[in-house]
């Protein structure tokens, strides 16, 4: 028999808010996070800036974290870091696991990120290269190295199962959760902190995405007429996954079931996606789910609001879901919080959850009319919805696709 997954904790931290009732309020209400903001050049003190959209998490709270852990215990972090354990102490809160036995020998911790510590490494450099030092700070390696998020939150909550992360780009937190579910289904854990954290709004990053010429120059519009281009966001999401039976025997309030994961490689470009790539993850993902393709679903997008990449995945659910698209929700919160890069596909896929639960759509923002290249049936304003369940989509360059199906509890 299968090991059903549920899920029993969640928490996150981005532009939209310092926690997942605040990210909710702002994006069901369609209060976008996108604004303009000012990177300085050099050292701080040049009056030289590059400047653009973003999605900040500016506003972190470090309430939580500072109440339950000693200062001198998370020692220096980088902010990628720190978006994922201010979003993993929130899920593990509402899961009430902290102190649990099995988090001793039955847990694991798998996240997903992009591109690493990228404000540590930044700093490094500028010592190297501006100022002339001959030494980086003894700190900068495991400060900014991309598997620090998993092991801090392993040392944090005293997990001694496997932790780890994955990287894949803008799908890395995506395959974070599916692999954590399989993790669950064999048996070698029952629980599971899984999600994804993303601190890319420093200038060298920021320069980076924008000489690709993907970045949008006023905000995301997704799968709209003129729309330009990405928005970079930054922050973490976090989701607690839990063999259903242990959930029920602790008493835990289950807020909805992981019950399906799907993944595939296009093998065919760097950048561009491939149809034929996101059809196959899409139908591997309602496979694994048992899910129908004519059930009517929530459908969250990857949505970025480039070009290509949006045209290219509305061809895909046509094409999958055929007429019965007509009767599914598509979202697109990438519009509300930016691109979150790794992190992106856990905040999607945990605001989906919360949308399930609240029977609620979030509203696609900034849509300046329709595209017939994008023809699937948006939600342009707050939309009651009495769906079941929830597909939510990640593709990232290198053709790495991963979808999950998720369940109303």
């Amino acid at each position: 028999m299968t090991r059903r997954v549920a899920v029993t904790g969640m928490g996150c931290v981005s532009g939209l808010g310092r926690d997942v009732a605040e990210s909710w309020r702002r994006v069901a209400a369609g209060d976008g996070a996108i604004r303009d903001l000012v990177l300085p050049r050099g050292d701080g003190t040049s009056t030289v800036t590059t400047r653009g959209p973003a999605a900040p998490a500016d506003h972190i709270d470090t309430t939580r974290i500072d109440a339950r852990f000693d200062a001198r215990t998370l020692g220096k972090l980088d902010p990628l870091v720190r978006f994922a354990i201010v979003a993993a102490t929130e899920a593990m809160e509402q899961a009430g696991l902290f102190g649990h036995p099995l988090l001793d020998d039955r847990a694991a911790v798998l996240l997903g990120c992009g591109s690493g510590g990228n404000a540590t490494f930044e700093v490094g450099y500028r010592r190297l290269f501006e100022r002339g030092l001959d030494k980086a700070h003894p700190q900068t390696i495991p400060t900014g190295m991309i598997s620090a998020p998993a092991s801090r939150i392993a040392m944090l909550f005293g997990i001694h199962g496997p932790a780890m992360v994955l990287a894949s780009a803008c799908a890395s937190s995506a395959h974070a959760i599916g692999e954590a579910m399989h993790m669950i289904r064999a048996g070698r854990v029952d629980v599971a902190i899984a999600g994804g954290t993303e601190a890319c709004l420093t200038l060298g990053s920021w320069i980076a995405w924008n000489s690709l010429g993907a970045m949008a120059a006023d905000t995301c519009r997704p799968f709209s007429i003129d729309r330009q281009g990405l928005v970079l966001g930054e922050g973490a999401a976090v989701l607690v996954l839990e063999e259903w039976e242990h959930a029920v025997a602790r008493g835990a309030t289950i807020l909805g079931e992981l019950a399906g994961y799907g993944a595939s490689s296009d093998a065919v470009h760097i950048t561009a996606p491939d149809r034929a790539g996101i059809e196959r993850a899409i139908r591997a993902a309602h496979a694994d789910a048992g899910l129908p393709f004519d059930t009517p679903v929530l459908i969250s997008s990857h949505g970025t609001g480039t070009r290509l990449n949006d045209a290219t995945e509305a061809e895909a659910l046509r094409s999958v879901y055929g007429e019965a698209l007509a009767s599914d929700t598509v979202i697109a919160t990438k519009s509300a919080h930016g691109h979150l890069i790794g992190a992106s596909g856990a905040l999607e896929f945990l605001l989906g959850l919360v949308a399930l639960r609240q029977g609620l759509a979030p509203p696609v923002l900034n849509h300046l009319g329709p595209d017939p290249a994008c023809d699937v049936p948006l939600v342009l304003a707050p939309r009651a919805i009495d769906h079941d369940w929830l597909v939510s989509n990640s593709f990232a360059f290198g053709g790495l696709n991963a979808v999950l199906v998720g369940r109303r509890a």
